[in-house]
């Protein structure tokens, strides 16, 4: 995995508080969270931009950039 960068962020309180609890909930960094929620953000904006319907054309799409 390449090296972590660190950032400051700010959000709202109520969506820090959610993340605390999903990170509580199942175990992991917050770091670890956001970027399991990132991942899918990004995947389901390829799709949309990419016209995507599939698993196996995202996967094609990725490695190809």
């Amino acid at each position: 995995m390449p090296r972590a960068v660190k950032k400051n962020i700010s959000l709202p309180f109520e969506l820090a508080k959610e993340i605390e609890d999903i990170a509580r909930e199942e175990r992991k960094t917050l770091s670890a969270v956001i970027q399991e929620a990132l991942k899918v953000s990004r995947k389901e904006r390829l799709k949309k931009e990419k016209g995507i319907v599939a698993e196996k054309d995202l996967k094609r799409y990725l490695s190809s950039t």
